[in-house]
C-alpha cells in the first residue's frame, strides 16, 4: 500500500533550522538583547513575520532604528557560510537508503527554494535519490498549508494514503496532516523545544528509524482512515 515517503528539507535532512536561529541570536547579542525560542517559534519552519519580525522587535528591545537590509544581509552571510559546513543529519542516509531497499520512492517537499534545496542535496551527494523535489518558490501557499505536499503527491501519481512523510516543524507537521498524510515527526534541537501536536508517530532521531519496522504499523493505522 505505501509507495513512497516526502522529506521535509530544512531541519531535517540538514541542520538549517538551528544554524538559522543561531544567526539571529548572534545579531541580538551584537545589541545586548536575547531571543528566546518562544519567540522564535512563530518563525520556525519558514518566516511569519506578520507573526513575529525579529528585525521590528529588535529595534523595540534595544530602544534604536536600525538598517533591516545591512543587518539581515551580514545575518545572512553567515548563515549561509555556516550550513555550507553542515553535513546530514544523522540516521538521513540510513533511511534513504533503506527506503530504496524497500522499493520505497523517494521525494521533497520544501518550504524553501528551488536555489536552496537541489544545490544543498547536490552537496550532500543526495541529488539523484530524490525522483521528485518540490519547493516553495514552485507553488502559492508554503506550509502550513498543504499544497507542497499536494504537488508533491500529484507528480508522483499517488494518493496520499499510498504515501506518508518526516517532518520536524510544527508548520510542517500542518501541512503534511492537512494533505492527508501519515506523518512522522523528527524534531531537531529547536523545534525539540517546542510543543508540537498532531504527528502520527514521532522519533527523537532518525537514527532510531527502521523503515521495514514502521511501515506495517504506517500500512494498518492508514487502513483504518479508508
Amino acid at each position: 500500500m505505501i509507495k513512497a515517503v516526502i522529506f521535509d528539507f530544512d531541519g531535517l535532512i540538514l541542520d538549517t533550522e538551528s544554524v538559522l536561529y543561531q544567526s539571529w541570536k548572534r545579531l541580538y547579542a551584537q545589541y545586548g538583547c536575547t531571543l528566546s525560542a518562544e519567540l522564535w517559534a512563530a518563525n520556525i519552519g519558514g518566516y511569519s513575520y506578520e507573526k513575529f519580525h525579529p528585525l521590528k522587535y529588535l529595534e523595540d528591545a534595544c530602544g534604536q532604528e536600525l538598517d533591516h537590509e545591512t543587518l539581515n544581509n551580514q545575518r545572512r552571510a553567515w548563515y549561509v557560510q555556516t550550513v555550507e559546513e553542515q553535513p546530514l543529519l544523522p540516521g538521513v542516509e540510513q533511511v534513504i537508503r533503506e527506503a530504496q531497499v524497500l522499493g520505497l520512492r523517494l521525494a521533497v517537499a520544501s518550504s524553501s527554494s528551488t536555489a536552496w534545496v537541489p544545490a544543498h542535496l547536490e552537496r550532500l551527494g543526495l541529488a539523484d535519490a530524490f525522483e521528485l523535489i518540490r519547493c516553495g518558490n514552485e507553488v502559492d501557499h508554503v506550509k502550513p498549508h498543504p499544497e507542497l505536499y499536494l504537488r508533491a503527491l500529484e507528480g508522483l501519481g499517488l494518493h496520499a494514503q499510498e504515501a506518508f512523510s518526516f517532518e520536524d516543524s510544527p508548520k510542517g507537521v500542518a501541512a503534511a496532516k492537512a494533505a492527508g498524510l501519515y506523518c512522522i515527526l523528527v524534531p531537531n534541537t529547536v523545534t525539540r523545544l517546542l510543543s508540537i501536536d498532531g504527528a502520527d508517530h514521532r522519533l527523537d532521531s532518525l537514527e532510531d528509524c527502521s523503515l521495514s519496522q514502521l511501515l506495517p504499523h504506517i500500512e494498518k493505522a492508514v487502513r483504518v482512515t479508508l
